[in-house]
């Protein structure tokens, strides 16, 4: 909307939606009309130049609980989706640009991981994700629907859900209690600032190529322990033992250790991250701490 683009949004307005932001944009926006829908479900498509696919259940711990919910919405769903794009006259055939996950390559120990590596899934998040990139490479291939799929690393930021570590680390200390850490936080992520994930998918769409995939990449990579202690010194200030406020009592089943995306593929198309973790972490401390969300 910011690039003065009419934006046609749908959304199922599940558990983590937030409706207060929603209202707002609403109420403000010229350029953006809305509607309440399930993505399985979705009647029609308006005439746009693009899709923009971001409908997905994300959170890996409930894909470990309720496998059949993320296969459901992620591939199914996708799927559906995927139908009503073919269904425009070939002219009208809009870009399908399907946001997916650095997740569905698995865990990578050294290095770095390409567009043209295998997929390799461990979770069911993960696996329904590799699942819908599949679908829509098989509906470009079957049916000629014009697709091209980015795959963000690790978001943080402003309004994140609090299932997510930095909003969820931040909640918890606010009601003095620990911080949950899966398998002593050894795993790591690079973690990329959501509004730099925004203008990636916004490259895409603007210069990328159809049929092409785009790895998007953070610019901090950090274990899960040195993000929650960060965020324990930002929210205590200088601490000499930031442990005693991190809880290693946790398993996920299926923990990758590391993901690392090679993003030199974006980055040729003029794209720079400009978010900085270790950086951003006081500010978002501070915003958080202010309320209590959801």
């Amino acid at each position: 909307m910011a690039h003065g683009v009419r934006v046609y949004g749908f959304d199922a307005e599940t558990y983590a939606a937030n409706r207060d932001w929603l209202a707002r944009q609403r109420s403000m926006a010229d350029c953006f009309r809305y509607q309440h829908a399930e993505i399985g479900t979705l009647a029609h498509l308006p005439d746009v130049d693009a899709v923009i696919h971001l409908a997905a259940e994300t959170h890996v711990d409930n894909s470990i609980l309720d496998a059949g919910t993320f296969v459901q919405t992620n591939v199914l769903g996708t799927q559906h989706l995927l139908e009503l794009v073919r269904r425009k006259r070939q002219y009208q055939m809009p870009v399908m640009l399907h946001v997916s996950t650095d997740e569905v390559y698995g865990s990578v120990p050294t290095g770095t991981t390409p567009e043209t590596a295998p997929l390799a899934p461990s979770s069911p998040y993960a696996a329904s994700k590799a699942a819908a990139d599949h679908l829509v490479m098989a509906y470009g291939h079957t049916y000629g629907v014009p697709w091209r799929i980015v795959r963000p690393s690790n978001c943080y930021g402003a309004r994140q859900y609090p299932e997510k570590l930095i909003p969820k680390a931040i909640r918890h200390l606010k009601l003095g209690k620990p911080i949950p850490i899966h398998e002593g936080g050894a795993a790591v992520r690079c973690w990329l600032q959501v509004q730099d994930c925004a203008e990636a998918i916004l490259t895409v769409l603007d210069q990328g190529a159809n049929g092409e995939v785009y790895n998007i990449g953070g610019n901090t990579e950090c274990s899960v322990r040195d993000v929650a202690t960060s965020v324990v010194q930002a929210f205590h200030g200088p601490t000499e033992s930031p442990a005693r406020y991190l809880d290693f009592g946790f398993t996920r089943l299926g923990l990758d250790q590391r993901y690392h995306v090679d993003d030199s593929k974006l980055r040729a198309l003029g794209w720079v991250p400009t978010g900085n973790l270790t950086q951003d972490v006081p500010a978002l401390v501070e915003a958080e701490r202010r309320v209590f969300r959801w």
